[in-house]
């Protein structure tokens, strides 16, 4: 599994304790320094289930400032694609990976249904 996550969220830091806490092995990918490309969010948001927009990292500062929440609704699935691969900071963190599913943002019992 990729577990794509940024080492300053806090909320990344509890989703990778709890996967090696229950020796769940997986190889990590720093958002920030990797942002995932458009390839790889078009896997993860079909491998999802989740409306696009839920690939968005709406409490991020960079969101915010470039007012997505206005500008969203209006992009093209596209447009969200192209803009979610330009920068690794407007993605929804963190993200586990596999070939069957993706999870988007760490809820302790969807990890726990879908991995135990």
């Amino acid at each position: 599994m990729l577990f794509l996550g940024y080492p300053k969220c806090s909320t990344s830091r509890k989703a990778e304790q709890w996967l090696r806490s229950h020796e769940l092995p997986y190889e990590f990918r720093d958002i920030k320094l990797e942002n995932p490309t458009r390839t790889d969010l078009e896997v993860i948001w079909k491998r999802s289930g989740l409306p696009l927009r839920k690939l968005f990292n709406t409490s991020g500062m960079l969101y915010r400032e470039m007012e997505l929440s206005k500008k969203l609704p209006d992009m093209t699935e596209d447009e969200m694609l192209d803009l979610l691969a330009s920068d690794g900071m407007l993605v929804k963190r963190p993200m586990l990976v596999s070939r069957e599913f993706a999870l988007v943002g760490f809820k302790e019992a969807q990890w726990e249904s879908v991995l135990l």
